[in-house]
């Protein structure tokens, strides 16, 4: 099970920053966000024999990339990663795009970790997911075609070189350049750095002018890093210093980390094939204390809150813990599952200094073990799950904790909502998945994509109730794709800002559409493309045969924007690419943005663009996305009605990335690239502060109502937001954008959803399908008690709404009626058909149906000894046994109660085998 998010675990060294024309290894930055990973790709993930650290995944340049998947796949094993597609575990965290989380797993996303981070999937915002092996080329990698070294003599070189000589040109002509409007820029190279491939970044904004740099050679015959250079600025990008004197001369650095909670805090780890050491400071990088290590550091885990406890998972899967910022490690336990490793959530869990893992036993078989990182022995560990779990399942996310179990070739997933005893989720009866991934755990509910055994490339949306137990569908064949490291992606994306609005990539008859929801998935409609295109001329498009369709991958690379973003702190505004048409194309593609949630649509840039969110939103910055060198940006202060354009260098330069969340609270951002295709890295440090006036006042603002196609209640409330007027060239702070009203609705249909067993007919009714018996209580309802029968209908989990029909569809108190024992099973905790003699064998007795307290329980072992139980409270956690003799033995559960009783035989072989045959319904597993 995996997280469904493009995130990044907390403190991990950032993301990739590419090196246009060249093949270059991934560059990572942490630049004042955690950044997460997928569990099952990345940084963290098992690579073969352990030798040393995992090599990044190779960012290539642009037109190698577009030579999927041979010739890409050939370039990745020459860069020596070691990665080997193969089955993912069916439990995935994950996440909704642009989301970020912090405390998963080393080496996780964002999706951080979900069922699937990835789906981060949407980031919240972004889950995406598209088969590159199926789509047509796009835009951009027709244009990175071109993109090859100037020298090979190729048609596109010229063309390359054509474009270089007319920037530069340009740049000189004395009488335009003296005209052009200027931003205030300094540009440092990092000399003697121009072979290095690799650059991990740091800079964590917060009013702090340091920036850390680490750049590297990784050599791909010899499969290590062999140079290395640490920068650091004090002037935020202004000049930079060269630390190699301070960690080392002869020391060659692989990784950079940042504590998350106190970002003065910083972590290097040494190459292991040199040596195995930490070097760490606690004054921005200025100074490092080095530390020799007994193991080799393949992934660190921050904790969330204690800014000196860290874990680290070793080449050998082992977990170390640290209370003094790594100066001194301790072994917790072996054998851990790569990446399926959690810090304890506050408010939650008893312990701060608790811990959760995946243990692996020598039989091929898990277990999900807790445990405080300085009291890890045997006698104190503790095991909130009896049974075996599948390897790779555990998923500890917010309030929720989710592991999976496959027995009989059929997988089952649980869950415990706010650290309860673990229920089993319950799909519609007809799903039958293969693949499940947890999207979000945001809000108390819980965001699943499940793939049905007849879908390839799609997966159903799942939407729970609070407890995470009872999902309900949302929507259908939602588009999904793996990325370069496989991870899966799942095209849904959360709109920043505004609860409940979610955009959706859907395949419909072969063909891919968005659509849009405002109440969290229960109605869905296509989006109105724009009236006019960029040049003003009508649009001829009618719903439903035309609509806008949008690209919905958030950028897993913080120096580039994604193809759609959204920012909390400016609410309503979002931009994306796509296209109008009657399905998404790859390669129509421009740019559109909104103001207003989603609602209505402008087209800004006809070609690819990337576009940032400048001083919290009010400003929007853009850079045409392009192999050729740039050295112009444009700049909107009325939401894209009009740009003007301004150089940032007086050189074009190859734009690798530009960084500008770090340093929105100084107006700075800072482009990386270089000035020809084999110079040193160049750093632009660009300051914005010039082209605002002023600070914003009272009489800057202005306000607008949220709507949902004119109506003015979205998810149970009446919203009216303020945000800069447009025009106003003046600088916002932190929170002057928000809501400024918001009231309660009253209940209406359109507040509720149906509640699971139920399936809407109409625009409004809720109506039993098929498959479920209202009148059937759950086991746990025992006579004498009361349980809520459900009218059909739930509110929408986060609807703020009063009154109307809420009292209508609430579900109403009953009386627990009798039932009878039904579906008895029995099964071992760790499901297998092998046993030793005289250890210990724990048995589990599952029933599924009848009155969990009234029912009386035996189990005869067939050794000639038996126990009895008056009701099931005492046998949760398993019935242990241990048999003497060898031999065959039938192994028989017995339960009755005053309504009736059921049976279940197995039987036990010693001293080898454990062997059950019973019949059960479909979907139990089979012994």
């Amino acid at each position: 099970m995996e997280v469904a998010r493009t995130e990044r675990p907390t403190g991990w060294p950032g993301a990739p920053l590419a090196r246009t024309g060249l093949l270059l290894l991934s560059t990572w930055v942490l630049a004042g966000a955690e950044i997460t990973w997928g569990a099952t790709s990345g940084p963290g993930s098992p690579t073969g024999p352990a030798s040393r650290p995992p090599v990044l995944l190779p960012l290539l340049p642009r037109a190698v990339e577009s030579q999927w998947p041979e010739k890409l796949a050939t370039a990745r094993r020459g860069a020596a990663l070691g990665h080997q597609p193969g089955r993912e575990p069916l439990l995935h965290p994950g996440g909704i795009s642009g989301r970020k989380k912090q405390g998963e797993a080393g080496g996780l996303s964002p999706a951080g970790a979900r069922w699937g981070q990835d789906i981060l999937a949407t980031g919240k915002p972004g889950i995406s997911r598209r088969s590159r092996r199926a789509q047509p080329p796009s835009a951009l990698e027709r244009e990175d075609t071109r993109a090859t070294a100037l020298s090979d003599g190729s048609k596109g070189s010229r063309h390359l070189a054509k474009g270089l000589r007319e920037e530069v040109k340009a740049s000189r002509a004395g009488g335009a350049a003296a005209e052009e409007l200027r931003l205030t820029s300094t540009s440092f190279a990092l000399t003697g750095d121009s072979a290095h491939n690799q650059a991990m970044v740091h800079w964590s904004g917060h009013n702090s002018s340091v920036i850390l740099i680490l750049t590297k050679l990784y050599d791909f015959n010899l499969g290590s890093v062999t140079e290395s250079s640490l920068w650091r600025s004090t002037d935020y990008g202004t000049t930079y210093e060269k630390l190699n004197d301070k960690v080392g001369l002869k020391t060659v650095l692989s990784y950079l980390y940042v504590n998350p909670t106190n970002k003065r805090k910083i972590m290097l780890l040494s190459d292991p094939e040199m040596e195995s050491s930490i070097l760490i400071s606690s004054d921005e990088g200025a100074t490092y204390q080095k530390y020799r290590l007994t193991f080799y550091i393949q992934s660190l885990l921050f904790h969330p809150k204690q800014e000196d406890w860290v874990l680290a998972y070793s080449l050998d899967q082992k977990l170390y813990s640290s209370m003094d910022f790594g100066r001194h490690w301790q072994l917790m336990h072996e054998r851990i599952t790569p990446n399926r490793f959690y810090w304890s959530v506050a408010g939650l869990d008893k312990e701060a200094d608790l811990v959760h893992m995946e243990v692996r036993t020598t039989d091929g078989y898990a277990h999900y073990l807790t445990c405080r990182i300085q009291e890890c022995a045997e006698t104190t560990r503790s095991g909130p799950f009896a049974r075996s779990i599948d390897i790779s399942s555990l998923v500890v996310q917010d309030e929720y904790i989710f592991i999976q179990v496959t027995t009989g070739g059929r997988a089952s997933y649980y869950v415990s909502y706010r650290r309860e005893a673990f229920a089993q989720i319950k799909l519609p009866k007809y799903s039958l998945p293969k693949d499940m991934h947890i999207i979000s755990t945001d809000e108390n509910q819980v965001f699943a994509a499940v793939q049905e055994w007849n879908q390839n490339d799609t997966y159903n949306l799942y939407i729970s109730d609070t407890r995470g137990i009872y999902f309900t569908l949302a929507m259908e064949n939602i588009k999904s794709s793996r990325g370069l490291m496989g991870n899966i992606i799942i095209e849904l994306y959360e709109v920043a800002g505004i609860k409940g609005i979610f955009l959706a990539n859907k395949k419909v008859d072969d063909q891919v559409k968005t659509y849009i929801t405002y109440n969290k998935g229960r109605d869905w409609r296509l989006l109105q493309a724009p009236d006019v295109d960029l040049r003003g001329s009508p649009v001829h498009c009618l719903l439903p045969f035309c609509s806008l369709h949008l690209h919905l991958q958030t950028s897993e690379n913080p120096y580039s924007s994604g193809r759609i973003s959204s920012k909390a702190t400016a609410p309503g505004l979002v931009v994306a690419t796509g296209n109008i048409g009657p399905e998404l194309s790859y390669t129509d593609i421009s740019v559109f943005i909104s103001s207003d949630g989603g609602n209505t649509w402008r087209q800004i840039f006809d070609e690819e663009y990337n576009v940032w969110f400048l001083d919290w939103g009010g400003a929007l910055v853009a850079m045409k996305h392009t192999p050729l060198p740039v050295r112009h940006l444009w700049v909107s202060f009325n939401e894209g009605h009009s740009w003007d354009k301004y150089a940032f260098t007086s050189v074009p330069l190859f734009v690798d990335g530009a960084l500008v969340e770090a340093g929105v609270e100084n107006q700075i951002m800072t482009v990386f690239g270089h000035f020809s295709l084999r110079s040193e890295w160049q750093l632009v440090k660009v300051d914005y502060k010039s082209i605002f006036s002023r600070h914003c006042t009272k009489e800057d603002y202005q306000t607008w109502h949220l709507l949902n196609q004119g109506e003015p209640c979205v998810m149970g409330e009446r919203k009216i937001f303020k945000k800069r007027k447009p025009g106003a060239q003046c600088a916002l702070s932190r929170d002057s954008s928000g809501t400024v009203v918001s009231e309660p609705c009253v209940c209406a249909d359109s507040d509720f959803e149906c509640d699971y067993g139920y399936e809407r007919h109409g625009e409004s009714q809720c109506v039993p399908a098929f498959w479920y018996n209202p009148a059937s209580p759950s086991k746990d309802c025992s006579l004498g008690q009361s349980y809520l029968n459900s009218t059909g209908y739930r509110r929408i989990v986060s609807n703020n709404c009063t009154d109307g029909l809420r009292e209508k569809y609430t579900a109403k108190a009953q009386l627990c009626p009798g039932k009878a024992p039904r579906g008895l099973h029995v099964v071992t905790t760790d499901g297998r058909l092998v046993a030793e003699q005289g250890h210990n064998a724990t048995f589990i007795i599952l029933m599924e149906e009848g009155d969990l307290q009234r029912t009386n329980i035996q189990l005869d072992f067939g050794d000639g000894i038996a126990v009895s139980y008056a009701n099931f409270s005492p046998i949760e956690d398993g019935i242990k046994h241990v048999y003497k003799n060898a031999g065959i033995f039938q192994v028989t559960a017995y339960a009755e109660n005053n309504l009736g009783s059921d049976t279940a035989k197995a039987q036990r072989r010693f001293p080898t085998a454990l062997v059950f045959n019973t019949n059960k319904p479909r979907g139990q597993p089979s012994f």
